[in-house]
């Protein structure tokens, strides 16, 4: 399905049955379908809606802002001929859910955030990475994620490295990231704009008051792309704020402990009202 919105085509898939939750992507809709595996899709209707120019909508990645995701995802909404959506952000995309649902209270009933970052600051968080993995990694999970590195040609762009990194992004250390990428629809200019002028200065708690729809952060116990002890001093500032740690998975808890994913999801939504 296509809407149209603010000068872009916005292109989205529904799947399952339920409540809707939009899933926001940003590689290709078919790269987060097939992550989130069927559990889920049982007791939610998932619409994975791509980003202004990413996947298959267009438009320019540039206008992309807070303001104009609200708007896009308003568009979405009423298309779909519902009131009210739960919206679902994973890694970076987190933080474009909690800003959908403070902007649009009355038209979102729930935001998941999954791997998010507290702040967006890109140099900050790599910082972070590197103290986490060295004081908390395995040593075999060192040595696997060493090894990968070496093993990458020189001059391997970032979207083939990305394939190395499975010792900071998952449980076993092992994964094969290679299937779950195929297919994606990279867009550098998208990238850009998501983890440069619209993140780079972002905070979950900055104006923490604001955010009045009940937010999950759901956080691997394995994920040293975005460390859960990250949230730790940030969390008591967001009284609308659930956190959940998974003990058995990295960056994707929905990929890596699906039905306990499900659970969760669900028993939070129903304990925090529709």
């Amino acid at each position: 399905m296509q809407v149209s919105v603010g000068g872009a085509e916005l292109y989205y898939v529904a799947r399952g049955t339920g409540p809707v939750c939009l899933v926001l992507c940003n590689l290709g809709t078919a790269v987060m379908e097939r992550q989130m595996l069927p559990p889920l899709e049982t007791h939610l209707t998932l619409v994975y809606v791509d980003l202004r120019g990413s996947g298959q909508s267009t438009g320019d990645p540039a206008s992309l802002t807070f303001d104009a995701l609200a708007e896009d995802l308003e568009a979405v909404r009423r298309h779909l001929g519902v009131e009210r959506v739960a919206v679902l952000g994973w890694s970076i995309l987190g933080v474009l859910a909690i800003e959908y649902a403070r902007r649009c209270p009355a038209s979102v009933s729930h935001a998941i955030a999954v791997g998010t970052p507290p702040k967006g600051s890109i140099p900050w968080l790599i910082a972070e990475q590197s103290a986490f993995f060295e004081a908390h990694a395995s040593a075999e999970r060192k040595e696997i994620y060493r090894a990968n590195l070496a093993a990458l040609p020189p001059g391997t762009p970032p979207t083939q490295a990305v394939f190395a990194q499975a010792p900071m992004r998952f449980f076993d250390p092992r994964t094969d990231m290679v299937p779950l990428l195929a297919g994606a629809l990279f867009n550098p200019a998208l990238f850009a704009q998501l983890l440069g002028p619209l993140t780079q200065a972002w905070e979950a708690a900055a104006d923490a008051g604001s955010l009045r729809v009940p937010l999950l952060v759901a956080l691997g116990r394995h994920d040293y792309v975005s460390p859960s002890v990250l949230w730790d001093p940030v969390l008591p500032a967001l009284p609308a704020a659930t956190a959940v740690v998974f003990e058995r998975s990295g960056h994707q808890p929905f990929y890596e402990e699906p039905e306990r994913f499900t659970s969760v999801v669900t028993d939070w939504m129903r304990a925090s009202g529709t």
